[in-house]
């Protein structure tokens, strides 16, 4: 019985999360035009959604050149998500960041190689525990420059695994911003059990693979 409430309730979930993402309203999002984002300050931004956002970010901030790193939402059809709100998988959006960086330092594409080298890039819908559309990979791009960038790199990889890549590739609309708590969470929360057993581990896999991109202090 407990196995067939279960089954159940994970076909309720999947379904509701699948109508989120077939929506009329998503497949707008998935079919608009790019928006670039111009330079500031001579830094450029780049949008990446890979399972929770205190993981990504941190991975991030260790890069060279990466000057800030912000925890968000992004590739859905609401405005003005909140936590609570994509938490539900009815609003299109996925935890995402925001990574402002040097292009003379770090290019995009190495962002990518990034991405793709610190998760598990053939589970759908996730990344380890964490489960839903809330935590799908998406890369954004602003440009058919980045696109181009992203598809072969995601084609080599799928060749390379003899595998499916789930990362979804979404034209770059708009990034909002999370509540001020989620920002630099694992760096001011060292001790909280889910950056100890999750995000850290997570965090130095990551470097063992790419010590040459990492910050002095990292």
């Amino acid at each position: 019985m407990k196995h067939l409430i279960f089954t159940f309730t994970l076909t309720l979930i999947i379904s509701c999360q699948n109508t989120a993402q077939n929506s009329k309203a998503q497949e707008a999002i998935i079919n608009s035009n790019p928006v670039e984002v111009p330079l500031k300050n001579g830094k450029a931004r780049a949008y990446f959604a890979s399972g929770c956002f205190w993981c990504v970010e941190a991975i991030y901030e260790s890069i060279k050149g990466v000057d800030e790193v912000i925890s968000g939402y992004s590739g859905g059809h609401t405005k003005n998500p909140t936590y609570e709100a994509s938490n539900t998988g009815k609003t299109g959006h996925a935890e995402s960041v925001e990574v402002i960086y040097d292009p003379n330092i770090v290019s995009f594409s190495t962002l990518v190689d990034v991405y793709f080298g610190s998760q598990n890039v053939t589970q759908v819908n996730g990344q380890g525990n964490d489960i839903g559309s809330q935590y799908r990979s998406i890369i954004f791009y602003q440009n058919e420059e980045q696109k181009a960038i992203i598809l072969k790199k995601k084609e080599v990889l799928a060749k390379k695994l003899n595998a499916k890549i789930a990362a979804e590739v979404y034209p770059f609309q708009k990034f909002w911003k999370a509540e001020d708590y989620h920002q630099n969470y694992e760096r001011l929360h060292p001790n909280n059990p889910y950056v100890r057993n999750v995000s850290i581990p997570r965090l130095n896999r990551f470097k063992a693979k790419f010590p040459e991109l990492l910050k002095e202090n990292h």
